[in-house]
C-alpha cells in the first residue's frame, strides 16, 4: 500500500476543494452576506492542507486498484466533512451531522434533504448546495483530474473506482483527457439546458442551480416546492428531456461527436433505457387519468416524475404520495433500476439488469441443454466471468445494505414505508422516497444514528459499495508498499 501517494493526492484533491470554495465566497459577495466570510475560512483550511500534504510528490508514485479504492472512499468522506463545514460556520444549519447529511447528499446527487424552509437560505450557500450535485454528479475524482496534472498511470485506477457500471472505459487512450472529454459534454450540456430554462421566464439564478441539479440528477431546489413553484408545462417539459438525457451513457454522446451514428443508436442500454420509461409514463398516465381529468396533464406529472426517479434526479411537480398504489409500485421499482452506466444518475444501472437477465435466461437453458455452449453478449461484445462475478458480488451487496440498513433505522419506530423507502431512496441516490420521507416532506425528524446510516449508503450507492468495503477490510491497510 503506497500511503504516501495516497496522502498526496488527497492533499492536491484538499486543495482543489480549497479553490472550488472560492466560487460560492464570490457568489456571497456578489449579493453582500456574510455567509460568504464561511466559504473563505474553510478555503484556507483546506489549502493549507495542500500545502503541508499535496506539494511534494513522493518518491514512488505508482498505484494499483487498491490504491485507488482507498483515495476514492476517502475522497469523497473527506470532500463532504468540509464542505459541511461553511453550512455550520454561516449559521444556515446549525448541527453539523445535518450539515454533514446535506453535503454528502449533495456530492452523491442524492438530493434528499433535512431543510424545512430553503428559500430563506442565504444566496451563496443555496448556490454552493446545488454546486455540489454539478460536481459530484460527473465525479470528484474525474473533476480533480480534469484540471491537475495527475499523470495517465494513476488516473485510470481512479477513475474505474469512482465512474459508475459494470466497466469503466476510457473513451481516449489518455483517461485525463478522457476526464476533459466527459466535463466538455457536461458543461455543454448544463449551459443549454441553463438557456432553455432562463427562456421559460426563471431568473439566471434559479435556471442555473436547476440546471446544476438536473445535470448531476441530483434534485436541489432553492425552492420549498421544488419545480413545483414555477408551475409551468415549458419548464416542466425541459427538464424532463434533460433528466433522460443526463442519465444515458456519456460514452454514447461521444460516439455522436465522431458521427458513429449507427454503433451508438445499437446500444442495447439505450433502448432498453428509453422502454422502461416510455411503458412507466404510459402505465402511469393511464393509472392517474382521474386525478387529473385531462390527458395531457395527466401526462405531464406522470412523464416528469418517472424522468425524475429513474435519472435519481428527485425534482418534483406532484406529490405521487397521493397517487394511486400502482403508480407509487412503479416508482419504488424505477429507484432500484436507476439510470445507465457512466452516466451521472444512480440505482443499480440498467446495464447490470439486462446482463443479470441474460445470465438467468442462460441459465435457464443450460438446464435445457446442458450440451449447449451459451455466451452472454451487451452490444456485440462477450461479458467476461469476472464481469458477471461483479454483478452479481453487487446485487447482493445492494441487497444486503438494503436489509441492514432498514433495521437499524427502524430503531427510530417509523412505519415500513418511511423507513424501507429512506434506506432505498438513499442507497440509490434518488432523494424523496414514499410516506414521511416523500416529495413535499424531508429527513429532519430522524436520530442522528438514522442521518448517519443514510450517509453510508448514500455514499456507497454512488460509489456502488466496493470502495467502502475495502475501507473496513484490515488487509487493505496492512501491506506496505
Amino acid at each position: 500500500m503506497n500511503k504516501r501517494m495516497i496522502f498526496y493526492i488527497l492533499g492536491k484533491m484538499m486543495g482543489v476543494e480549497g479553490i472550488v470554495l472560492l466560487i460560492p465566497a464570490f457568489v456571497s459577495l456578489l449579493y453582500q452576506e456574510k455567509s460568504g466570510f464561511s466559504f473563505l475560512i474553510v478555503s484556507a483550511v483546506l489549502i493549507l492542507i495542500y500545502f503541508v500534504l499535496g506539494r511534494k510528490e513522493p518518491k514512488s508514485k505508482r498505484i494499483y486498484s487498491k490504491e485507488g479504492f482507498a483515495i476514492v472512499g476517502l475522497a469523497w468522506l473527506l470532500w463532504s466533512a468540509f464542505g459541511a463545514l461553511p453550512f455550520v460556520i454561516s449559521g444556515s444549519i446549525p448541527h453539523y451531522i445535518d450539515a454533514f447529511f446535506e453535503t454528502v447528499s449533495g456530492f452523491t446527487t442524492t438530493g434528499s434533504t433535512i431543510l424545512t424552509e430553503i428559500e430563506i437560505l442565504p444566496k451563496g450557500i443555496a448556490f454552493w448546495r446545488s454546486f455540489t450535485h454539478w460536481i459530484g454528479g460527473m465525479g470528484v475524482l474525474v473533476f480533480v483530474m480534469m484540471i491537475t496534472s495527475l499523470d495517465d498511470d494513476n488516473a485510470m485506477p481512479l477513475m474505474r473506482a469512482e465512474v459508475p457500471g459494470p466497466e469503466a472505459d476510457k473513451l481516449v487512450p489518455k483517461a485525463r483527457r478522457t476526464a476533459k472529454i466527459l466535463y466538455g459534454m457536461y458543461f455543454a450540456l448544463t449551459a443549454v439546458e441553463t438557456v432553455f430554462l432562463m427562456a421559460g421566464g426563471m431568473s439566471f439564478f434559479d435556471a442555473l442551480l436547476h440546471a446544476f441539479s438536473t445535470a448531476g440528477t441530483g434534485g436541489f431546489s432553492n425552492k420549498n416546492a421544488s419545480v413545483g413553484f414555477f408551475d409551468s408545462a415549458y419548464i416542466d417539459g425541459v427538464i424532463t428531456v434533460f433528466m433522460i438525457l443526463f442519465g444515458i451513457n456519456f460514452n454514447l454522446y461521444f460516439l455522436f461527436l465522431l458521427k458513429e451514428w449507427k454503433t451508438a443508436l445499437k446500444n442495447e442500454e439505450l433502448w432498453v433505457y428509453l422502454g422502461i420509461i416510455g411503458a412507466s409514463m404510459a402505465a402511469i398516465t393511464g393509472n392517474i387519468l382521474h386525478i387529473y381529468g385531462n390527458i395531457f396533464r395527466a401526462f405531464r406529472y406522470a412523464s416528469f416524475q418517472v424522468a425524475s426517479v429513474i435519472t435519481t434526479t428527485g425534482f418534483c411537480t406532484a406529490d405521487y404520495d397521493r397517487w394511486p398504489e400502482l403508480s407509487k409500485m412503479i416508482l419504488m421499482s424505477l429507484m432500484f433500476v436507476g439510470a445507465c452506466a457512466s452516466s451521472t444518475g444512480g440505482g443499480i444501472k440498467v446495464s447490470r439488469l439486462i446482463i443479470l437477465w441474460k445470465s438467468v435466461r442462460q441459465e435457464v437453458r443450460k438446464i435445457l441443454h446442458p450440451n449447449a455452449v451459451t455466451v452472454i453478449r451487451v452490444n456485440g461484445r462477450k461479458i467476461g466471468q469476472d464481469t458477471l462475478r461483479n454483478v452479481n458480488i453487487y446485487l447482493a451487496c445492494y441487497v444486503l445494505i438494503l436489509v441492514v440498513s432498514t433495521l437499524l433505522v427502524s430503531i427510530d419506530n417509523f412505519d415500513f414505508a418511511t423507513s424501507f423507502s429512506g434506506v432505498l431512496t438513499t442507497l440509490s441516490n434518488v432523494g424523496p422516497g414514499i410516506s414521511q420521507v416523500g416529495p413535499v416532506m424531508n429527513f429532519h425528524k430522524f436520530s442522528v444514528l438514522s442521518k448517519l446510516v443514510f450517509c453510508f449508503d448514500m455514499l456507497a450507492g454512488r460509489l456502488e459499495i466496493f470502495p467502502y468495503l475495502l475501507l473496513f477490510s484490515p488487509d487493505l491497510w496492512r501491506r506496505r508498499f
